[in-house]
């Protein structure tokens, strides 16, 4: 999924307040840290994840790239250790993203 920049600046709005759930240290991306991120994402659509950064083998982006690519999730934001992940519901969408532009008929 393709976010708009002002849907990106709204996710990131919501994050803000969100409280870190998934942390990932030494033990780097495991199946568990996979299973983890995708129920929270089914739940909650928008979820917060850390980076230990003195014990994990995976940099932030890296650990958000892969959590997204495994659970079909985008990346919103990643700052120093920390990073954003969104998916939409499938059935029962939470959060409502502001509507992307589309193009003016002539």
């Amino acid at each position: 999924m393709t976010l708009t920049s002002k849907q990106r600046a709204y996710l990131r709005s919501l994050a803000v307040n969100a409280e870190t759930i998934l942390t990932l240290g030494k033990a780097g991306m495991s199946p568990e840290v996979i299973k983890q991120a995708d129920g929270a994402l089914l739940k909650r659509e928008l979820i917060k994840g850390r980076v230990l950064p003195e014990s994990s083998p995976l940099s932030a982006r890296e650990a958000a790239e892969e959590l997204a690519r495994e659970t079909g999730g985008t990346v919103v934001q990643v700052i120093g250790s920390r990073f954003v992940l969104y998916r939409r519901h499938p059935k029962e969408p939470k959060i409502l993203l502001p509507k992307a532009k589309t193009e003016k008929a002539d």
